[in-house]
């Protein structure tokens, strides 16, 4: 049975020195500041319906609205439906009770040994690089995250990476967030020099959505840091339809690869956005053009105020062996759910 009620916002937006701009301020940071914040004038910019607008205002109340302009400029005006906007709109569904989607679906706050970090898995440790994203997805799992106590300043991360040195077992640093890429990257040149010094450390992977929703993110003071490490770089991007990849997203892929850059994907699936096969073949495909590798398309997480978006495991078997029909292998991403307790994802 489902019910309405009204949920109180849990995913913050934390500034501290953690978010200190760089001199000059670059494009992509201009573009940050003005996302689009407000729901009615996301209703309005693409012509919706004024029918649309209440339930944007309701659902805005529980998780905020951020969408930047070069997103925006891929939704098709006037199209309630349009798979890109159905990912940022807000809607009265999010106030649905549904059992079994929670705040936390996936534990992490059990996984949180420092301040920004969160170690689930052998061999590699999350650090919270930014408590901010570029978009807000209706469907984050994080959405209720407390990023307010999981946000060390410049001074505090020296200790929370004393973690990662005293832990010889752990060979990868993976950045998140929120999303990485939207700290200033003199920031991150400098939380990448401390990962570089920790021997046992060989791998950095990045996991961003920024190159998609913002492409000009991908800078020349990005690529210098990002191309500069000692260790090797894997950025894991998150798209989930064909249509937000445009001809920025791609120049921008091909920077990041000639930086040598390994290129992933993940997605999610998800109702009313990629859960047919003909949705999932054309992504697959236009990935490979940019030169982006599939790697996993996760069922959706249990967090509340997303069940709208679920698609049953049933149905997710049915559409993976549908797809496997018609791609080749390497183009086929792993269907697979995240478990808490688990030591890796699980294979569905």
């Amino acid at each position: 049975m489902i019910t309405r009620t009204p949920i109180a916002v849990h995913c913050e937006e934390v500034v501290s020195d953690v978010a200190v701009a760089d001199t000059p301020e670059g494009d992509w940071q201009r573009q940050l500041r003005e996302v689009i914040r407000d729901p009615v004038t996301l209703c309005r910019r693409l012509a919706l319906n004024p029918e649309w607008i209440a339930g944007a205002r309701r659902g805005h109340a529980l998780f905020s609205v951020r969408v930047p302009e070069a997103y925006l400029s891929r939704i098709r005006r006037g199209d309630p439906g349009d798979p890109l906007l159905r990912q940022v709109l807000p809607l009265d569904a999010e106030s649905d009770v549904v059992a079994g989607f929670i705040d936390d679906p996936l534990e992490e706050r059990n996984h949180t040994p420092k301040p920004g970090l969160i170690h689930k898995y052998s061999g590699r440790a999350l650090l919270i690089a930014s408590p901010t994203c570029a978009i807000n997805c209706r469907y984050c799992f994080r959405r209720h995250f407390p990023y307010a106590d999981n946000a060390p300043s410049m001074r505090e991360w020296d200790k929370t990476l004393d973690y990662l040195r005293n832990d010889n077992s752990i060979q990868e640093a993976i950045l998140s967030g929120g999303d990485p890429l939207a700290s200033p990257d003199r920031r991150l040149a400098a939380l990448v020099r401390q990962l570089e010094a920790i021997p046992h450390l060989k791998r950095l992977r990045v996991h961003t959505r920024l190159p998609v929703v913002i492409p000009d993110r991908v800078d020349d003071a990005l690529l210098e840091w990002l191309g500069g490490t000692r260790l090797q770089k894997v950025m894991v991007l998150h798209i989930n339809h064909a249509q937000e990849i445009d001809d920025a997203v791609v120049a921008a892929c091909e920077r990041l690869k000639a930086a040598g850059v390994t290129l992933l994907n993940q997605s999610v699936l998800l109702r009313g956005v990629n859960d047919d096969v003909e949705a999932l073949a054309a992504l697959s495909e236009r990935l490979f053009e940019a030169g982006v590798l599939p790697y996993y398309l996760h069922v959706l997480d249990p967090v509340s105020g997303a069940a709208h978006f679920d698609v049953s495991d049933a149905e997710a078997r049915q559409l993976i062996e549908a797809l496997r029909q018609r791609l080749a292998g390497f183009l086929m991403p792993r269907l697979v759910r995240e478990v808490p307790g688990e030591r890796s994802k699980t294979p569905l």
